[in-house]
């Protein structure tokens, strides 16, 4: 029997992540161009409560006091990404001073006061020019992110050994071009799988010309895991349906840079769709070995099941059971025959189950399938946080739900994942996008009219976390928190 540690392991970083049009506003600021969330988040109709990121979180006049607030939390480390038409406004073209000194100014910052930046190169905020010529449907986009990238590298690479090309790319293709639920919005399934796969080799040309540059650098790919777990077990039906979402959402994401190939399933399934010629030849040998760590980011658990008569028996809570905004279409490829089951016990603001039993899953299926480093990446939950009368922030939900995802991290590390670091999501609220800014993940409140930033109990406790460096009871996190909060 393996004897879960409580401490978290030498060299383990323990950190917080945001997003750059979550976070940063000042979107017609600092010679930024439009991004494909601006225009998504203009068309009425598309976000809830028609809300933008034009401001946000004020991240872009606030980041110095944000880092302070960083400081006094005791974060290892800061995962944040950049905004590619604030540094590049076209996506191609001229790179503007005024973008890049921005970030400049955050890294340095960072560094100066020792939390380590993870820098992530695209988190979904496309430049609108690059839609506009054919988005992630053509291959000039492809060509476009790498010299990007590559100027990143140069710019920052001295100072930041962590790099992601790409968050959630599985969202990108299958939620923006298959489901239309997200930015560019569009709802076709053939568009979602070309798009996943010009991602992936995007990654792949990125990842090696970076290294060129600097081959001390680390460079991951970052996908949101699913769990699809067969509704019966016992059915080989059920089974089928789980492995083919467990293709579509995980192991197309890895699989190509370990083995440089597709998951078998993927085409047969999909064969009534397409015939997968936007894969030219080499682009799968271009893939193998392109990857020097994987980012998990997890939220909840999944059930699916086989069923033909999904159509007539779907139902509005079906429809939004895999976790992620209804839209004009599914957001998996092939699946007219499957299922996703409401998820079952406690649910989140999102309607997310919490499951901390399948994360420590994940991990290990991960670990066990790349062989490769894992990094947390993002892991958290939005709650219906109140602020009470005492100015006291008492998400107790919250809490729990970091002590379980994180016990389940030691599990995992105990049992031979090799799991080297945490990035609690989110550092503070933020835009979520379809959702607007009416679901809140931080452990760090923000006013929305005024911009204050204010510690709820899970940002106390988060903090005697990292104090500590080990897993902290959560019942203790009650007494742990100031009254009246710390505000910023």
């Amino acid at each position: 029997m393996t004897t879960t540690p409580s401490r978290f392991p030498d060299g383990f970083l323990l950190g917080a992540a945001t997003a750059s049009y979550q976070i940063e506003g000042g979107a017609r600021e600092g010679g930024r161009g439009p991004s494909i969330w601006d225009t998504f988040s203009a068309t009425p109709g598309k976000v809830v409560g028609g809300d933008n990121g034009d401001v946000a979180c004020d991240h872009f006049h606030r980041w110095a006091e944000d880092i302070d607030m960083m400081v006094e939390l005791g974060l290892e480390a800061y995962r944040f990404s950049i905004a590619w038409p604030r540094v590049q406004p076209g996506g191609t073209g001229e790179f503007n001073p005024e973008g890049i000194a921005f970030y400049r100014g955050i890294v340095d910052r960072l560094v100066e006061k020792g939390i380590k930046p993870l820098i992530t190169l695209y988190h979904w905020d496309l430049p609108q020019e690059l839609e506009d010529r054919g988005g992630w449907l053509s291959r000039e986009t492809v060509d476009a992110f790498v010299p990007y990238a590559v100027r990143m590298v140069e710019e920052f690479g001295v100072d930041v050994e962590m790099w992601t090309t790409f968050n959630e790319p599985w969202v990108s293709s299958f939620v923006g071009y298959g489901a239309g639920a997200h930015a560019p919005g569009h709802a076709d399934d053939v568009e979602a799988l070309t798009a996943a796969h010009h991602l992936n080799l995007a990654h792949a040309r990125a990842y090696r010309a970076m290294k060129a540059v600097n081959a001390d650098i680390q460079v991951g790919l970052v996908n949101n895991c699913h769990t699809p777990r067969p509704w019966d077990p016992s059915n080989p039906k059920d089974i089928a349906a789980a492995a083919h979402i467990d293709a579509l959402a995980n192991t197309m994401w890895h699989q190509p840079f370990i083995e440089g190939s597709y998951p078998e399933v993927l085409a047969p399934n999909t064969a009534h769709l397409t015939d997968w010629s936007f894969v030219h030849d080499g682009d799968l040998a271009e893939m193998k070995g392109a990857v020097d760590w994987f980012g998990i980011n997890y939220y909840a658990s999944h059930v699916v099941r086989h069923n033909p008569n999904k159509a007539a028996a779907q139902s509005e809570l079906a429809t939004l059971a895999d976790g992620h905004k209804a839209g004009a279409n599914s957001p998996w490829a092939g699946d007219e025959e499957i299922e996703f089951m409401p998820p079952t016990g406690k649910r989140t603001a999102m309607g997310w189950n919490v499951d901390p039993s399948a994360f420590h899953a994940h991990l290990l299926k991960t670990h066990r399938e790349t062989g490769k480093p894992l990094y947390v990446t993002e892991n958290g939950s939005a709650w219906d946080d109140v602020v009470d009368e005492d100015g006291r922030v008492r998400d107790a939900d919250r809490v729990d739900y970091l002590h379980g995802h994180l016990d389940a991290v030691l599990k995992a590390i105990a049992e031979g994942a090799d799991v080297r670091g945490y990035m609690a999501w989110s550092l503070m609220d933020n835009f979520e996008w379809a959702q607007g800014y009416a679901k809140r993940f931080g452990i760090v409140r923000v006013d929305y009219d005024t911009l204050e930033r204010r510690w709820k109990d899970s940002a106390y406790y988060y903090r005697e976390v990292l104090r500590r460096r080990e897993l902290v009871p959560a019942e203790e996190a009650e007494r742990l928190a100031d009254t009246p909060p710390r505000t910023f």
